[in-house]
């Protein structure tokens, strides 16, 4: 293979790892700059994690850039160890502590809600909840009428048109409950049919494929209902980091199919093909996700430094910084060796789909 014909292989790759790094940037860089609007003293920002590859920095913050693009870090002094420094993250006020863990999820979802927005923006329709028609060999108009609002699905309800798609794909055999807003009135239509295919793409175990058959109303975009739109599909996003655990947890998706540092890397990279605007909405995807993940309430997570500082807030500190740190330690431990497990599967998908 030609140097051109290599090039054309690896840059969607190069792309991808760029952007997440960009992604884990945009997270540590919101910490520290909270950190510093709070007079924290930050002792070093660093992306990535592994082997130094540069450093510079000669005042009290040290810039550092890493071998593997996985994470990143703003340590500040005395975040997880006692200090006498009055500029310590331990000594700030619980409520400063709290806008400096919360600001990098925040900036994540943020990201990814302007991103959605600016692309919104640049189409010459917005989708809305609202049927306009049906395809020609439609059976759901049997139930659904032109004009009528979803509301739920299968009692999920839809928040952005992006739901409706989630909603479907969920269904298991074209047999679907909705709740709909007809002439100003909820009505409740159980058991709304959809042709139905088989398919290896379909969700989870559910290898049915629902036929979409119809069509949205689209309005024209303008200021206010774009920024409408792109709030309403960043909270969709945001609500499936959720619905997710909840299918893992009870088995209609499968642990094989989770993907880590390395299958996300791959799914931006295939989506470069698709051009420049589907690259980006998987960007903000990524970043939203990314974001309200790091909120869960779990050890070495944003979320779960978060919990632990409103149980000292509750307990008056009866959670010491020692406890709170082996507690942290413990959680970064189990973290890193999801993240290996599910790093192992994507490889072994790689090597599968070759």
């Amino acid at each position: 293979m030609d140097f051109i014909g290599i090039l054309q292989k690896v840059w969607p790759f190069v792309v991808a790892i760029l952007l997440f790094c960009i992604i884990i940037f945009v997270h540590e860089f919101a910490h520290f700059l909270s950190a510093k609007a709070c007079g924290v003293k930050v002792n070093e920002f660093s992306i990535g994690m592994g082997p130094k590859l540069i450093q510079f920095g000669k005042k009290e913050t040290k810039y550092t850039l890493r071998l593997f693009p996985i994470g990143g870090y703003c340590a500040m002094e005395g975040e997880d160890e006692a200090s006498d420094d009055e500029r310590a993250f331990v000594n700030a006020p619980k409520y400063k502590r709290f806008i400096i863990i919360a600001a990098g999820a925040l900036m994540n979802i943020f990201t990814g809600f302007v991103i959605i927005t600016i692309l919104l923006s640049t189409d010459s329709l917005i989708g809305t909840k609202t049927i306009a028609n049906f395809s020609e060999d439609a059976v759901s108009n049997r139930y659904l009428q032109v004009g009528d609002e979803i509301v739920s699905i299968n009692n999920m309800k839809i928040i952005s048109e992006y739901d409706i798609h989630i909603g479907l794909m969920r269904d298991d055999d074209g047999i679907v409950d909705f709740v709909v807003k007809r002439d100003g009135e909820k009505k409740v239509l159980n058991g709304v049919e959809f042709k139905t295919e088989e398919s290896d793409e379909a969700y989870g175990n559910n290898k049915l494929l629902i036929q979409y058959d119809f069509f949205i109303v689209g309005e024209k975009p303008g200021f206010f209902n774009t920024i409408a739109a792109g709030a309403a599909q960043t909270v969709s996003f945001a609500r499936l980091v959720f619905i997710s655990l909840y299918d893992l947890c009870t088995g209609q998706v499968g642990f094989s199919e989770l993907s880590g540092p390395i299958g996300t890397v791959k799914a931006v990279a295939q989506s470069t093909s698709y051009g420049f605007k589907n690259l980006m909405f998987i960007i903000a995807f990524i970043s939203i996700n990314i974001g309200v993940f790091n909120l869960l309430p779990i050890p070495a997570l944003d979320g779960g430094r978060l919990f632990i500082l409103l149980i000292q807030a509750i307990t008056r500190d009866k959670i010491k910084i020692k406890h709170e740190a082996l507690i942290n330690t413990i959680g970064l431990v189990v973290l890193l060796i999801f993240i290996a497990v599910v790093s192992a599967n994507d490889i072994w998908n790689i090597i599968k789909g070759t």
